[in-house]
């Protein structure tokens, strides 16, 4: 995958660790990971990123607004949700890649694939 730098947005630090491993086996080199929005919006400040994983619920607030400001800044993204569809998303916010949690490496593929149908991933080990 041609991916170099992804920014993870997760509260949870064991989900982020184990997508940070996933990504690492598909190619990806630089792994941010922001425990909240504030630290993520420093992040997309600061150093540009080929795509985020954004997880929904945050506990004190949702990710939707954070998504608006990457299309706005042009980072693909997509959603990383215990939700099983987007159905009570955001309209404009519906079509958005997502990965349901729990995931595993499987999963992580077939997300990334639909975020970027044209991405050749590392193989499998």
């Amino acid at each position: 995958m041609n991916a170099s730098r992804v920014l993870i947005l997760e509260d949870s630090l064991i989900i982020a660790m184990e997508a940070e491993d996933m990504l690492r086996a598909v190619g990806v080199e630089t792994i941010d990971i922001a425990g909240d929005l504030d630290q993520a919006m420093d992040a997309v400040k600061s150093k540009s990123y080929d795509f985020a994983l954004l997880d929904v619920n945050l506990g004190e607030a949702m990710s939707f607004g954070f998504a608006r400001h990457l299309n706005d800044i042009g980072i693909p993204f997509g959603f990383v949700s215990g939700y099983s569809d987007t159905r009570d998303f955001p309209p404009d916010l519906q079509d958005v890649p997502l990965l349901v949690k729990p995931f595993d490496e499987g999963a992580m593929r077939e997300f990334l694939e639909k975020l970027f149908p044209t991405a050749e991933l590392d193989p499998a080990p």
